[in-house]
């Protein structure tokens, strides 16, 4: 008998989550525009702090994956750190909510982290990529194949799971705090989900460019 309105309230949920993205989406085009709009080489305002983030990013991926292998994966990690932080984000505005807790949105990103490994892993490596997954011992490779496809099949659950399920709870606490107290005692809640919103992105995206590295070094040792 509640099946029906059930439905419609999960289905309000996706329909909202998608809206938080989108408004993710076009809140970061327009900063980028205005960013890019009047480039000045001694960079001000929001073309300041874009540089000062992206050269973060570009620099913290380079201690790990070196600067060859940096520059080439930057636009996609810039992306996922901007977009994944601002949906965080989101959810400390009054009436907004985060997208990111949403699985759908979470599930997303870590398939295209998952696809990006094994088509450049293959692309750099050919066929011997497969060697990836038979161990260091021949007669052991039957059993090691399968355990690694088991392991590289769980990361985009892991890497999925973790970040909606604590952004969830972050959204879902701070949901009942302001139903309980509506005035100042949620503001210390609002201040620490901006702290681990960033903490979500920052382990998200260090997961992304340890898989990717994995898969683009092997071989070479």
């Amino acid at each position: 008998m509640h099946e029906g309105p059930m439905f419609l309230s999960f289905l309000g949920h996706e329909y909202m989550s998608l809206g938080y993205a989108a408004v993710s989406v076009l809140l970061l085009i327009l900063l980028g525009k205005i960013a890019t709009s009047n480039l000045a080489l001694v960079p001000s305002g929001v073309q300041n702090l874009f540089e000062v983030v992206l050269e973060m990013i570009l620099n913290f991926m380079a201690e790990i994956m070196g600067e060859k292998n940096a520059r080439r994966f930057f636009p996609m990690i810039a992306t996922f750190s901007l977009f994944i932080f601002t949906c965080n984000v989101m959810g400390v505005i009054p009436g907004m909510g985060s997208a990111t807790s949403n699985l759908n949105i979470t599930v997303a990103c870590a398939l295209i982290v998952f696809v990006t490994v094994h088509i450049y892993g293959v692309k750099e490596h050919g066929f011997k990529y497969l060697k990836h997954f038979m161990g260091p011992v021949l007669w052991l490779a039957p059993l090691m194949f399968i355990i690694e496809i088991i392991g590289h099949l769980a990361r985009p659950v892991s890497h999925s799971l973790r970040l909606f399920g604590n952004i969830m709870g972050e959204d879902t606490l701070l949901i009942i705090l302001a139903g309980l107290v509506p005035f100042l005692v949620p503001l210390p809640i609002m201040g620490l989900m901006i702290f681990t919103s960033f903490v979500q992105t920052f382990v998200f995206v260090l997961l992304a460019i340890l898989y990717i590295q994995g898969a683009v070094e092997h071989g070479e040792h």
